[in-house]
C-alpha cells in the first residue's frame, strides 16, 4: 500500500520566485495541451500523441523567442506537466466509457494563476535530495527548509511540491509501505463495532460511547465571518484585497486542518482497538442540499469514513458499509422487531414487542454492526481488500503534530 507524506516547506523569498516560476512553466504547458488536443478536435484530425506534443510544447517550444523562458525551470516538471494533462484525458475519456469508478469527470479545463492550489512534480531522474542539512534540494530552485515532522522510511520516487490558498508551500512523498511492520504497530484483535455517525454526536458506538461533535466550522464562524467582511470592503484588484484573501484562506485551513486531525485521531484509535468495524453508507451530497448542509460539511463524514476504510486495509481489518436504506434506527437490536420509522426528534423510544428501551443512536450504532455480520464474524479477514491511492491531502506538518498518515 502507498501512504503520502506531506512536509510543511518554508523557501526563501528567491526560492518562493523559483517557484512561481515552475508553477507557471507547468500551468502554460498543461493549458498548451489542452489546447492543441481541443483544436485538434475541433479540426476532426486525429489527437497528436504524447510524443508529438512533447516535441512540439516542450521541446521546440523552448527554442521560440515566444516560449524560450520555459528552459528557465527543470523540463522535468514539464513533462510532469504533459503527463498530468494526458491522465486528464484517460480520465474523462474513461468516465465517458463507464470503465472509471466513481464520479463522472468532466474535460479537461484551462488552469488559471489565480486557482487555489498550484503544484510541480519532481520524479527520481530530476535529482532531488535531502541533503545532510535536512533541506530538501530542488533542481533550479535550490534547498528549501523543510519541517520534518517524521523521518522518511524509504527513498520516495518522487516529490510534489504544493502551494495552497493560505499560501503554505508542502512537500508530498508518496511511500510504499511495510506490511510486516504494519502487522507489528498494530497487532490483531478479537473486538468489533458497529458506527453511527451523527450530528448530535459525531459517532455512537455500538458498546455505547458517545464521541461529541467538535464543530469546528461552528466554532470558527464569527471569526471567519469578520475575515470575510472584511475582505469584501477591500478593492478589486488591489494588495490589502490579496492580503485579506489570504487571510481568510488561512482562517478556513486551520479549521480544515483541526477537522481532519480529529478524524485521523478517532479513525486510528478504532483501527487499533478493533478487528472488524461497520459503517452506514451515508447520502453525503444529498444531505449537503438540505438545511443542515453546513453541519452535515462541517462534520466531515465522507472524510472519516475513507480515513476508516483505507486504515483498514493498511492493518488487515474488516471494513464493511450497510446499506443506506437499511432501517438501522427502526428495527430493535434486540428482538429484531420493525417498529417502523420515527421523527428524528424521538431520541429515545421503547419497543412495542419486548419492551426494551432503546437510545435512538445507540440501538442504530448496534444494527449497523449487526448487518454487516460483524457480531459473529470479527475473523480478522478483509471484507473489501485492496490498493487504495495515496490520498492528495494526506499530511504529516499542517501545524499539529501528527502519525504517519496513508495514502
Amino acid at each position: 500500500m502507498q501512504l503520502r507524506y506531506s512536509f510543511r516547506l518554508y523557501p526563501d523569498i528567491a526560492q518562493q520566485t523559483a517557484l512561481a516560476q515552475a508553477f507557471g512553466c507547468a500551468r502554460v504547458v498543461f493549458n498548451d495541451v489542452v489546447r492543441a488536443r481541443e483544436t485538434a478536435r475541433k479540426a476532426g484530425e486525429p489527437c497528436p500523441s504524447a510524443g508529438q506534443l512533447s516535441k512540439d510544447l516542450i521541446t521546440r517550444a523552448k527554442q521560440s523567442e515566444a516560449r524560450s523562458w520555459l528552459g528557465e525551470v527543470s523540463s522535468v516538471v514539464l513533462q510532469q506537466a504533459l503527463r498530468d494533462a494526458e491522465a486528464a484525458y484517460r480520465n474523462f475519456f474513461g468516465s465517458l466509457k463507464g470503465e472509471r469508478k466513481g464520479a463522472r469527470v468532466g474535460a479537461p479545463r484551462f488552469k488559471s494563476r489565480k486557482d487555489a492550489r498550484q503544484s510541480i512534480r519532481f520524479t527520481a531522474n530530476a535529482r532531488w535530495a535531502v541533503d545532510k542539512s535536512g533541506r530538501l534540494n530542488l533542481p533550479k530552485i535550490g534547498a528549501v527548509k523543510v519541517k520534518w515532522s517524521r523521518t522518511l522510511p524509504v527513498r520516495p520516487s518522487s516529490v510534489t511540491v504544493v502551494k495552497d490558498a493560505a499560501g503554505r508551500y508542502f512537500a508530498s512523498f508518496v511511500i510504499d509501505t511495510d506490511p510486516a511492520a504494519d502487522a507489528i504497530r498494530m497487532p490483531a484483535t478479537d473486538q468489533s463495532v458497529g458506527i453511527d455517525l451523527g450530528l448530535t454526536h459525531f459517532a455512537v458506538l455500538s458498546d455505547g460511547t458517545k464521541i461529541d461533535s467538535p464543530r469546528f466550522l461552528r466554532r470558527a464562524e464569527k471569526k471567519l465571518k469578520k475575515a470575510q467582511r472584511e475582505l469584501s470592503r477591500k478593492q478589486k484588484g488591489s494588495k490589502n484585497r490579496e492580503k485579506a484573501r489570504v487571510k481568510v484562506a488561512r482562517a478556513h485551513a486551520h479549521v480544515a486542518d483541526a477537522r481532519r486531525e480529529f478524524h485521523h485521531q478517532l479513525s486510528t484509535k478504532l483501527i487499533r482497538e478493533n478487528q472488524a468495524i461497520g459503517v452506514e453508507d451515508l447520502a453525503v451530497r444529498g444531505l449537503a442540499r438540505t438545511r443542515l448542509a453546513k453541519s452535515v460539511h462541517d462534520a466531515g463524514w465522507a472524510q472519516f469514513v475513507h480515513m476508516l476504510e483505507y486504515k483498514a486495509v493498511r492493518y488487515g481489518r474488516a471494513f464493511v458499509k450497510t446499506g443506506r436504506f437499511e432501517p438501522t434506527s427502526q428495527v430493535c437490536s434486540a428482538c429484531g422487531v420493525n417498529d417502523g420509522p420515527k421523527p428524528l426528534h424521538i431520541r429515545e423510544w421503547t419497543c412495542a414487542a419486548c419492551n426494551t428501551v432503546h437510545d435512538r443512536d445507540h440501538n442504530a450504532a448496534k444494527n449497523v454492526k449487526t448487518a454487516a455480520g460483524l457480531a459473529v464474524a470479527a475473523c480478522g479477514a478483509q471484507v473489501r481488500p485492496g490498493s487504495l491511492p495515496a490520498p492528495r491531502d494526506e499530511a504529516g506538518s499542517h501545524g499539529f503534530s501528527t502519525e504517519p498518515r496513508a495514502a
